[in-house]
């Protein structure tokens, strides 16, 4: 029997209501511009920091994102809904541990804006994601990600991850995607606009 080849996962997560030109400009550059084989775009049914995200519209909003990523069957993308299916609250952590379990072979690495990485140190076990996934990160206007970086990397001293257990070994695995597009529309936006009775086709995916 052939052996599985080993791949290199980029994990974009996200409520992803709607995906738009911007989510696809980042899934673009992660598989054209860098060394990842496939994204796993993971449809969250509700985030940790948005309590005004109904559960509900999790299945809605991954038949959507199916249907979006299937009318570019050029990208090098696949829509998991790993997290469809389990309990509350989808930490992060939660969700790269499951996929590794259920895919061993792998490497999987976690895709956030700046601003996410400015925050990081809210989220659950963020040295773990840090020290044994790692990050890619594509900018963000306003957060300058080289100076954010840095300042994470100064507190990861070789000690143990706080309460995993985990080695962080000599530093964390944070790569900067300083040539990636900008694209300055948002869902929240998007969402306005239709609201409004806009025409917001053009910036769908």
């Amino acid at each position: 029997m052939t052996a599985l080849l080993k791949m290199n996962i980029a994990v974009y997560t996200g409520t992803f209501n709607p995906l738009h030109i911007g989510h696809q400009a980042i899934m673009e550059y992660l598989t054209c511009s860098m060394d990842f084989d496939m994204v796993y775009l993971v449809v969250s049914p509700q985030s940790p920091f948005k309590d005004y995200m109904k559960v509900e519209t999790g299945i809605g909003r991954y038949k959507a994102a199916m249907e979006a990523v299937g009318r570019h069957p050029e990208l090098k993308v696949k829509v998991d809904g790993i997290e469809l299916d389990m309990p509350a609250p989808q930490y992060t952590i939660k969700t790269l541990d499951a996929l590794k379990a259920r895919e061993p072979g792998n490497d999987f690495t976690l895709v956030i804006g700046a601003d996410n990485l400015m925050c990081m140190a809210r989220w659950k076990d963020y040295k773990r994601i840090l020290c044994e996934y790692g990050v890619a990160v594509y900018p963000r206007k306003g957060y300058d990600m080289s100076a954010i970086r840095d300042s994470l990397m100064s507190e990861c001293s070789g000690g143990k991850a706080g309460g995993s257990g985990a080695d962080c070994g000599s530093k964390y695995r944070i790569m900067l995607m300083e040539d990636a597009p900008i694209v300055d529309i948002s869902s929240t936006r998007i969402r306005e606009g239709i609201a409004a009775g806009h025409d917001m086709s053009s910036y769908m995916m």
